[in-house]
């Protein structure tokens, strides 16, 4: 942060004094001299002469919108009005912002400051999501869309739904109301917008200035499209990039137009099917902008900045951007300098200003009056009414609101969650707007993993599901699940929630499993069984916090093992009885965590039978406990994670079906996966992972290197259990995680010579 302000300050400076160098003369000096307009000279002089009145018009441009930062300062150290302002795409927003009364100032810290870069993601953060919608992330990791309604396939209208960038547009603006028309800002203001169906331009002059901002900036494709008035609305740079016409309209006598559009490129760089996109992008905004700089007459000012080279969606050039947009206005100087206005004409300007951005300030202080649900959805009004959390009588600021909406929109069943401000003699009332997924009620899942420790087979595995949602009144959920690869499965489970804040759910699941049981001697796999079991369980279940749950139920199952070699026959088994399950599960990543807490106890009471294989029948009772618990804390780029698994399993006779493993990546590293088996077990590891990304300031996702230590052994027998027989494993590793899920690549070895190089792709561990 240190280095970036330095950068920033020096090249102002720099530019500064090349400019001051260069031209000598200031533009106030200027304004002061003989090229000042008489019809300027006379207004500033006396008061009851009409100035002409000044248009501002900001063009479209992505990150380099910047630049209009900086035209603002040097009209505001210039004593330069803005009576008429209209921008498109960042230009809206820039326009917006300076329309509500903020100074040059205080948009470049609030717009330098945001994380622009989250608006490019609608996903909600692990951490955030239920219990249960965290087991689901992490089996089904690709990260699609698609739904199934009225016997068609669905999907979005966009990539990304705008959630996160409504979320950075409100906190901008602040909790502003709702206006009925934009020329009760502090400047009249017009956003730009373009009309889906018929391509023409649609000017924003009241309402949401959130909405409108958005809308004026939502690329086709990328972004779902703004329904505003029953239009859908997309990027106004399609129909008007500077929209000069519109601040005429408005009825300003001088445009300062800024142009910030990005010029076409040369035949040798259209090599690719991006860039070939993107050059037709540039040919519809550029056709827009060259019609209205026809508009333009000698009294008015065209401002073109030199940032042709700079990224229309890296925003980490924001800071030059700013610099340059500074630079090519100093340079209109000669023409600039005769619309200033004297120092007292231009602070009655300001106060003037100033007293209309109180009138919506002040209200942001009151307390909520009503909060009404507009519901577009299946869900229950409780249910969001709870999550939400805001109260009648409530003082709320941007934090609280847009933490209430994200308590809301973390549900996982919204397309969005809006908010808006109605300002009354009795209070705010907030008004929050909940649409329900556009692609559903039905949906698909994928999931890809990929396994290997290259001595081995590789474990390769896709999982698919088609989940039905909003069955009941209480939104059940109808899930079935495919799962091919080294493992074979079959399931379908209702899930349904028992009352109207979904707080008692019953859960009942039938699923048939084909997988391979090998069986290792010294980390040697020895022979292999095919083992097939059908399971059904059904419980009812408790959902402790929006992190945890409480489940008891019924559970029963049916299977073979089989080996051609290895058995003389098939041996088959069937078990039946009751499970108590308390889980908790904080962790923001599954696989690669530095903040949060995850652990699970189950406990099975069973009767168990057996028969084959030369085995007598045997009918045995047994209760086992499986406990793991798995926790991470950062400081800094760095993580610590410790982990700890322990298993015990009493039986009436020698032997149970239900062993716990150990073995494989950062689950005693340096054995196979599963290479140790029996019904007791215990384990524990410390893990230092350091995020070597972001010191390479590599943001968009995490590069991990990492180091473990780690102890654990299994025992058939409870008697043989001694601390004095733990195997000793470390690992080494460097991993990222990514919205598709993790992926590593370590090596381990054990205190008793065994090695292992691992290799994950989409694999939880």
């Amino acid at each position: 942060m240190l280095s970036f302000v330095q950068t920033k300050l020096g090249n102002k400076l720099i530019s500064r004094l090349l400019t001051w160098g260069l031209f000598i003369v200031p533009i106030a000096a200027v304004a002061n001299a003989d090229v000042v307009s008489s019809l300027a000279k006379d207004a500033s002089e006396n008061p009851n002469v009409e100035r002409p009145t000044i248009g501002l018009v900001l063009s479209g441009g992505g990150a380099k919108g910047a630049a209009h930062i900086g035209v603002l300062q040097v009209l505001e150290a210039n004593n330069i009005p803005v009576d008429y302002i209209a921008g498109t795409s960042i230009g809206a927003y820039v326009a917006g912002m300076y329309a509500l009364g903020f100074s040059a100032n205080e948009i470049e810290t609030i717009m330098l400051e945001g994380d622009w870069d989250k608006g490019y993601s609608d996903t909600i953060p692990r951490e955030n999501l239920s219990y249960r919608d965290k087991q689901l992330r992490d089996k089904y990791n690709i990260p699609i869309d698609v739904g199934f309604k009225n016997r068609e396939i669905t999907a979005p209208s966009g990539l990304l739904q705008g959630q996160t960038m409504s979320h950075l547009l409100r906190h901008s603006t602040d909790l502003v109301e709702q206006f009925g028309d934009f020329d009760d800002l502090a400047i009249p203001f017009r956003a730009v917008s373009t009309d889906l169906a018929t391509s023409e331009p649609v000017i924003l002059s009241k309402g949401s200035i959130v909405q409108a901002m958005q809308a004026s900036a939502t690329v086709p494709g990328a972004l779902q499209p703004a329904l505003i008035d029953g239009k859908l609305l997309v990027d106004g740079g399609i129909a008007n990039n500077m929209p000069v016409d519109v601040v005429k309209a408005m009825g300003a006598d001088i445009i300062i137009a800024v142009d910030i559009g990005s010029p076409l490129v040369g035949q040798n760089q259209l090599n690719s099917t991006i860039a070939v996109l993107e050059q037709l992008s540039t040919m519809l905004t550029a056709a827009s902008t060259e019609r209205q700089k026809l508009l333009l007459n000698e009294r008015d000012i065209l401002i073109r900045p030199w940032i042709d080279n700079l990224s229309t969606t890296d925003f980490s050039i924001m800071p030059q951007a700013l610099v340059i947009g500074e630079q090519a206005a100093q340079l209109k100087y000669e023409k600039l300098a005769k619309l200033s206005i004297s120092d007292e004409a231009y602070q009655n300007y300001v106060r003037a200003k100033m007293q209309k951005r109180t009138a919506w300030v002040d209200p942001i202080k009151q307390p909520i009056y009503q909060v009404v649900l507009n519901n577009q959805s299946a869900i229950n009004d409780k249910l969001i009414t709870d999550r939400l959390g805001i109260k009648k009588g409530q003082v709320v600021s941007k934090e609280d609101l847009e933490a209430a909406l994200q308590r809301v929109y973390s549900l996982n069943k919204f397309e969005r969650v809006d908010a808006e401000f109605t300002d009354s003699e009795d209070g705010r009332i907030l008004t929050v707007t909940s649409k329900a997924k556009s692609w559903g009620p039905n949906y698909f899942n994928a999931g890809f993993n990929w396994e290997d420790d290259l001595s081995l087979d590789s474990a390769v595995s896709l999982n698919l599901a088609y989940t039905m949602t909003n069955l009941t009144d209480n939104g059940g959920e109808w899930h079935n699940e495919l799962e091919m690869g080294i493992q074979k499965r079959i399931a379908t489970e209702f899930y349904q929630p028992l009352d109207r804040d979904q707080d008692f759910y019953n859960l009942s699941r039938l699923e048939y499993e084909i997988n391979k049981w090998d069986i290792f001697d010294q980390n040697e796999r020895v022979f292999e069984l095919k083992k097939h079991v059908a399971t059904l369980a059904t419980g009812l279940g408790y959902n402790l916090s929006a992190n945890g749950i409480f489940e008891l139920g019924f559970i029963t199952e049916r299977g073979k093992l089989a080996n051609e070699v290895a058995l003389s026959s098939d041996f088959d088994y069937t078990t039946y009885g009751g499970y108590v399950k308390l889980a908790y599960d904080s962790l923001n990543s599954i696989s690669f965590p530095t903040e949060g807490n995850r652990f699970t106890v189950t406990w099975f009471m069973r009767d168990e039978k057996y028969h084959g294989a030369d085995i007598v029948d045997t009918h045995d009772k047994t209760w086992q406990i499986e406990a793991d618990w798995k926790g991470a804390l950062r400081i800094g780029n760095h993580a610590f994670v410790g982990k700890v698994a322990a298993s015990t399993v009493e039986s009436d006779g020698d032997f149970t079906i239900h062993f716990s493993s150990l073995g494989g990546f950062l689950n005693l590293s340096g054995y196979h996966k599963n290479a140790l088996a029996g019904p007791h077990k215990l384990f524990g590891a410390g893990i230092y992972q350091y995020d070597l990304g972001r010191d390479m300031l590599i943001t968009d996702v995490p590069l991990y290197v990492g180091i473990s230590l780690e102890a654990g052994n299994v025992w058939y027998e409870r008697d043989d259990v001694d601390l004095d027989d733990l195997i000793y494993a470390s690992s080494i590793y460097l991993g990222t995680d990514t919205s598709w899920g993790p992926a590593a690549l370590g090596f381990g070895f054990t205190d008793l010579g065994d090695k292992s190089v691992y290799l994950f792709i989409g694999k939880n561990f």
